[in-house]
Formats: C-alpha cells, structure tokens, sequence
C-alpha cells in the first residue's frame, strides 16, 4: 500500500521522520517521501531506503508560487496513486490536503504540529484560520499533537471533524539510548563545558522573539545581579530578519560575559548534560521536542503556559510552569531553581522516567502505525 509522507522544507522530514520512514518501508508500505527540494532529500532516501519526489514550496504566502506548487503536488498524486497522503507543516499541509482531494486521495491524513493562529492578531489571523480551516476540510483524518493543539482546533471552530492525539501527544518520541546523560562520550565532552559552582540554566532554539529570549535575557540579567555565581547558555540561530530581537538584547548577550550565545550545536546533548536547568519561555509551540529531550538527559524545565509545555511538565515533579511573557515570573522561578540546587536536582531525577514513561520513540512510532492501520483497513 502506498504511502506519501509531505513536508514543506525535507529538513522536516529529516528531523520528524528519522528511522520512522524505512520501519514503514520494512513493514510492507511503498513509502515516498515529498517536499521541496534540497541536500536533505539525498539523506532521507538513502538513509531511510525510500523515494524521494522534490516539489518546490514556499514557507511564507506566495501565491503565484503556491499554485505553482499546487500543481506540482497534483502530479505527483495522480502519477503515484497512494492510499494515503500524510502531511505536517502548515504549508505542505496546505497544498497536500487540497491537491490529495482533487485526486481522491483515500485517506487524507494531516498532523498540526503547532498553531501560528491564537498568537497572530486581525488580518494575518483570519486568513491563517482560513487556511487551517480549507487544510482540515479537504482532510479526511486530522491528528493534533497534543490537547492543547487539539483544544485550539475546537475552540477557535476550525474543524467539526474527529480529532485525534495519538498517545500522550508529540509525533516524534525520543531515542532514549542516545539520550542518555550517563554516556562516556557526552560525559567526556560535557566535563569541558561545565564549570564547577556556577549554576548554568541552558535554552535551546532559534533565538527570536516569540521564544521569549528577550524575557529570558532580562530576567537572568537581573538575578546574575544578585546572584554571580550563575550562568545562561543559549544554544540555536539568531534570526535578524525575522522576529528579531531587541537592540538591548542583543547588546545583553554580547556584552555579559556570564551569558553563552554558542550558537547552532549539531549534538546538544553534552550542553544539557553540563548544565542544571531547562528553561524554555516560548510564546508558542505545537509539542517542544526540546523539553522532552532536555527531560531525557535528567533537566528539570522552566516553561510556559503554552500548548505542549503544559502537557510534558508536573509542576513541582519535572519542572515548573509559568505564565507567558512574564518576566517576573521567570526571574522568580531560575531564583528558587538556582538557590534550591537539592530541589531542583530532584525534579530532575524524575524527569527521565517521565519521558521514559510517555514518549519514548518506540511507543509514539508504535501509536502511529496502529492507528494507520486503523484508517486503511477497508481502503
């Protein structure tokens, strides 16, 4: 039975899909894999043992273009022939769910990731509602990636249809043979990072606006006032042109010498494994992979009231929870975590089981091929 996995950009599928693409493979489906064309495509279909079909999508509207890739799309669906399309990205899922209905497509299946609508204001959030709304009625099965994702689809009407999360949430499960704190090798590299006294918080992602950074820059700022004997580590991108941070900021960072901006790091976790604390106050998420991962290798986290945080954090058992966009709040919280170091190391120890325990890859893969299973039986 044929199957066709969508994504707007192929690191998408690079990164959710790794190993899951060649395990449908072995398990009888004629996996073909889609989306935009770049050196991921190359990785994907020789690692996962796949075909790969490249169609040119744009992240951002464009709508010359998006016909254009609409088209492309309606092609490739009407050559193949699948059973079942499968799309995540809002883009992809976009024009993959619309072109799969002009084929009659079978079994048209689109995963939310995450919603950019609740935080959008006026115009850009009608038409991004629009076009969530157009993606879910050409859809014929519709899986949010946590409760909250799902909760944002109910409350804000965009669909009647079932909604389904698939296990505790997060579509795609953590290694927890690669995630593990105890390596020799992530020891080694992370011995190198440490530094002995100083309670070390670390954030992973873009560094951009809607992830908080300004908040979390400021907060730390203030307690490294009060408190020398600390530092912050940010981990991932600066993107200038897009969300950019504010000019203070960026001056922050550049100028304080306790706060670490190291950039993008291939391999992350001998960072969190050298560190003490999570913290992650991002303004939206669909399920943060990040907070699981930072949960695997026995951090506990500081998040924010979001869509996904909410669903991997106890408060008081693996982490706190602390309202968006709040400073004060957030300089509170790396307070009592940075002058509580016994309880904050015991939040920590139960972090790992409880990623172990919810969304280890073997169990989140394993929701996934039932309920494909489920939706093609009389296909």
């Amino acid at each position: 039975m044929k199957l066709i996995r969508t994504a707007t950009v192929p690191g998408s599928l690079d990164t959710f899909c790794r190993g899951l693409l060649r395990e449908l493979q072995e398990e009888g489906y004629d996996v073909v894999a889609v989306s935009s064309p770049g050196e991921s495509m190359d990785t994907i279909a020789s690692r996962e043992g796949v075909r790969t079909v490249a169609v040119p999508m744009e992240r951002r509207i464009s709508p010359l273009k998006d016909l254009k890739s609409l088209l492309g799309l309606i092609r490739v669906f009407r050559r193949e022939k699948p059973a079942m399309v499968h799309s995540m990205t809002p883009k992809a899922g976009l024009l993959s769910m619309i072109a799969a209905w002009f084929v009659r497509v079978p079994v048209r299946l689109h995963t939310f990731t995450g919603l950019v609508f609740p935080t959008a204001n006026g115009l850009t959030q009608k038409i991004l509602i629009l076009t969530d709304r157009i993606t879910c009625a050409c859809a014929t099965h519709i899986v949010p990636e946590g409760e909250g994702v799902k909760a944002d689809l109910i409350n804000y009407r965009i669909t009647r249809k079932p909604l389904k999360v698939l296990g505790h949430g997060n579509v795609r499960g953590i290694d927890l043979r690669h995630y593990d704190p105890s390596l020799p090798e992530v020891q080694a590299e992370a011995a190198q990072i440490r530094k002995p006294g100083i309670f070390t918080f670390v954030f992973i992602g873009r560094l951009v606006g809607d992830k908080g950074i300004n908040e979390l820059v400021q907060a730390f700022s203030d307690l490294h006032r009060t408190h020398p004997a600390t530092r912050l580590i940010l981990i991932g991108p600066e993107e200038r042109e897009l969300d950019p941070l504010r000019l203070e900021t960026i001056a922050e960072i550049e100028h304080n010498e306790a706060i670490e901006a190291v950039g993008r790091q291939e391999d992350v976790r001998p960072w969190l494994a050298a560190s003490d604390a999570f913290v992650f106050p991002s303004y939206r998420e669909g399920f943060p992979n990040v907070v699981i991962e930072a949960g695997a290798m026995g951090l506990p986290s500081i998040v924010t009231d979001i869509n996904g945080s909410r669903e991997i954090i106890i408060p008081t058992r693996n982490g706190v929870i602390i309202p968006s966009r709040d400073s004060e709040s957030l300089i509170n919280s790396m307070r009592e975590f940075a002058m509580n170091p016994k309880k904050t190391s015991s939040m920590g120890s139960s972090a790992r089981p409880l990623v172990a325990s919810r969304y280890e890859q073997t169990y989140v893969r394993s929701c996934l091929k039932e309920y494909y299973n489920d939706v093609l039986r009389n296909v």
